[in-house]
């Protein structure tokens, strides 16, 4: 019985060739998916993906069909599988045989469901899972992971290209470790602590997941004990007074290529301290005592980042841009878009206003200016809003605790005293609407300050009017009450 094996016939293959493999080859950079033939071991070769995975596969002839198969032997690692782990296995199956290495290539598959799942297929798994509407708090049927968009974003951006045909098993500390570092070091496009940061949190929510009783993918999770990442810093942005008198009478310029509405939802949130994704959606039924005097926004759970209603008194500025926001008995939303009637403005749409939008080609290349641009300011953020009214409200002297609360942030501790959790999730549900009430009514008295026009008057021209007219009334208005 003719036991030999016949190793693949390696004839020009392109981009493919033969080449004595070495773990530094394994290792290298490619800019499309390359195969190199190990000359030593005939039949063995190395595909390396342009997402830095190398993995090892063996090609022989099998006798009995009389046609040409491929093995795959397993992922480079350079702590557990290297190349001359993968020559070992090689040699080894040509010991056994022609018809005991086919047997063994065939069966490969069933061997292979019986280890267990890839990371791509429980990446799968974990996706479902986190989208499948579940009944929430509120009675409403939502996606058991609210946020599930930005989690899946993160596993099949970083994780999947990487170890994605690696069984989950298999994976190691090392192996998140370096693509934590390939991320950082801008090996997946731009280099990014923050994303590092994040796709260390939804693999470790992914294994962790994994390892649980009923699932046992994994015996336990690699993403612990990993090495510390660099500290990103925060954003310290704060609007001065000159910048907010400029963004905020350069918002009611008729000459912005910006609709009204998302100015004046940039206004908002200046005034209440939200955040974007709060106040975006406000609907007219979530507004209370408009005109009495305790006017309240309530936001409902499903918008709110912390999952728990805010109701946020408004000060007599915020209800003045609601009121202009409103232009209809019949318009639902507050900051309603101005291409789909019935829906709010998009959720970028603050963002996209203030630094402009970009080509689809050409990232670098500014397709409509930002209101920044165009109003000489340095660029900020929607969020850097929430944080120049924050420093207002510190510069007038009100409590950090009584901020906290108006920045729906929750304190965690009370005169040198950590208060616990159970507090104030269960028994302490006071939102303490006198204290909010004064420091978003200080900041509207603040806010009228510092936007007073050169005339010690707030500048508020009548919407909706031409040029034209609005100087006709201001001539009239003169007429009407002359100076002393």
């Amino acid at each position: 019985m003719d036991t030999t094996i016949v190793a693949a016939p390696i004839g020009k293959r392109g981009r493919n060739s033969s080449v004595i493999l070495t773990d530094r080859l394994c290792e290298r950079r490619v800019a499309q998916r390359t195969k190199f033939y190990d000359r030593k071991c005939p039949g063995l070769y190395v595909s390396i993906t342009t997402a830095g995975v190398a993995t090892f596969s063996f090609k022989f002839t099998d006798r009995q069909t009389g046609k040409q198969r491929t093995g795959w032997l397993g992922a480079y690692n350079p702590e557990t599988f290297t190349v001359e782990d993968a020559r070992s296995k090689v040699y080894g199956f040509k010991a056994m045989g022609c018809e005991a290495l086919a047997e063994t290539f065939r069966d490969q598959k069933t061997t292979k469901a019986k280890r267990g799942k890839t990371v791509g297929e429980i990446i799968d798994e974990r996706i479902t899972w986190m989208k499948t509407p579940v009944k929430k708090p509120d009675g409403e049927m939502r996606p058991r992971l609210e946020s599930w968009e930005n989690t899946a974003s993160h596993l099949n951006r970083f994780l999947r290209p990487r170890l994605g045909k690696k069984l989950a098993i298999e994976v190691t500390k090392h192996d998140i470790a370096t693509l934590s570092n390939d991320i950082v070091a801008g090996k997946f496009g731009k280099r990014s602590v923050s994303n590092a940061r994040h796709m260390r949190k939804a693999a470790s929510g992914l294994f962790n997941w994994a390892a649980e009783a009923g699932r046992d993918y994994v015996t336990a999770s690699p993403c612990v004990n990993l090495p510390k990442l660099d500290p990103e810093h925060p954003r310290t942005r704060v609007l001065s007074e000159d910048e907010i008198r400029t963004f905020w009478h350069g918002l009611d310029r008729d000459d912005l290529p910006y609709d009204r509405r998302s100015r004046l939802a940039l206004k908002f949130e200046l005034v209440t301290m939200l955040r974007s994704r709060e106040l975006l959606g406000a609907r007219r039924d979530e507004l209370f005592d408009l005109v009495g005097e305790h006017p309240r926004f309530d936001v409902p759970i499903k918008r709110v980042k912390k999952r728990r209603v805010i109701q946020q008194p408004l000060s007599d500025l915020a209800v003045e841009i609601i009121k202009e926001a409103l232009t209809s008995d019949d318009q639902q939303f507050v900051f309603e878009s101005p291409m789909y009637e019935g829906q709010p403005i998009h959720r970028k749409a603050m963002a996209d206003a203030l630094r402009g939008t970009k080509h689809e080609k050409n990232k670098d290349k500014t397709k409509t200016a930002g209101l920044c641009e165009l109003l000489g300011l340095k660029p900020f953020t929607p969020h850097d809003l929430r944080r120049t009214a924050a420093t207002l409200a510190g510069d007038l002297g009100f409590d950090d605790a009584w901020i906290a609360k108006c920045l729906d942030h929750a304190p965690s501790k009370k005169s040198e005293q950590i208060v616990p959790t159970v507090t104030g999730k269960v028994y302490n549900l006071s939102k303490r609407m006198k204290e909010k009430r004064a420091v978003l009514d200080g900041v509207a008295a603040e806010l009228r300050r510092i936007i007073k026009g050169p005339q010690g008057r707030v500048r508020q021209e009548p919407r909706g009017l031409s040029r034209k007219s609005r100087r006709r009334e201001r001539q009239d208005s003169r007429l009407e009450d002359p100076p002393d």
